[in-house]
């Protein structure tokens, strides 16, 4: 006993760390993680990003607080370890890289910190797509992202309208139906409509406790749903306009009734889930 006497002060230190509740970890994590947090917030702020992130936000602590009574006493060491990692990553980051990019390992830093104290049987990565999603992302999808979308929108909308029999051609981002030129521009992108599609895909999969293997097996399937829906809102949009200007209502609910279709799809996807994970 006396060397367990030669040593109680460190003892006492360790066993203090042991104690200390579960949340307590994951709030000294989000504390050490704050300036990522304060760039996303002042994005929100200065209307750099469109605020579709605080829905994924508000899903992420909501869960949190569902499941905050079942959390682990002790962290699980190969999560820990990996929650460690990326959060100095991330710190480091903030000299080295984009500020997104070191908000992007916060993310995940954050998520692999939930999940080191989270009750066994939930799923990781739909975890990991919501806190991703809960960062502002759109105006950095729309930049690197929104050329391509709207090449490949425009050009499946000329085909389909040519199947229909009208005279049709892409040039650019740009279609020319019946000799009225339409330009396809980056609300017809559908950024925002991907976003959707997959915080419902990630969302549904978080609740109704779906098997990572049969998450990722039903990712392809959202990304089809999601070019299906714009290119036919955009053929809509394209084929209406083409006959005379188009009152701004009608672009609203088309595009709107479109989205939901889209989403209810993707919520039937992930509802599927025969092989759900035990809760």
């Amino acid at each position: 006993m006396g060397t367990v006497l030669s040593t109680s002060a460190t003892g006492r230190w360790l066993g203090r760390f042991e104690a200390m509740p579960p949340l307590a970890w994951l709030g000294l994590q989000v504390v050490a993680l704050w300036p990522h947090w304060r760039w996303a917030a002042g994005r929100l702020v200065d209307g750099s990003d469109d605020p579709l992130g605080l829905a994924a936000v508000a899903v992420l602590l909501g869960w949190a607080a569902w499941h905050a009574q079942g959390l682990r006493g002790s962290a699980r060491p190969g999560w820990w370890v990996a929650a460690g990692a990326l959060t100095l990553l991330a710190t480091v980051s903030q000299a080295l890289a984009p500020p997104l990019a070191g908000a992007l390992l916060a993310a995940l830093a954050l998520a692999c910190g939930w999940r080191a104290i989270a009750p066994s049987g939930q799923a990781t990565l739909p975890l990991a797509g919501l806190a991703v999603l809960s960062l502002p992302v759109i105006s950095s999808l729309q930049f690197y992202a929104g050329f391509p979308l709207r090449l490949v929108t425009a050009q499946c909308s000329t085909w389909l309208l040519q199947l229909a029999g009208r005279a049709a051609e892409r040039s650019g981002t740009a279609m020319v139906v019946d000799g009225q030129l339409v330009i396809v521009d980056a609300p017809c992108s559908g950024v925002q409509m991907v976003w959707m599609a997959y915080f419902c895909a990630c969302t549904m999969a978080l609740l109704g406790g779906l098997r990572e293997r049969s998450f990722l097996r039903r990712l392809p399937a959202v990304g089809a749903l999601v070019l299906s829906g714009n290119v036919l809102r955009n053929t809509v949009l394209v084929a209406l306009e083409s006959r005379g200007p188009l009152a701004e209502a009608w672009h609203q609910g088309i595009g709107l009734a479109v989205l939901a279709m889209v989403c209810a799809a993707v919520a039937m996807l992930m509802r599927e889930a025969d092989d759900a994970a035990p809760q």
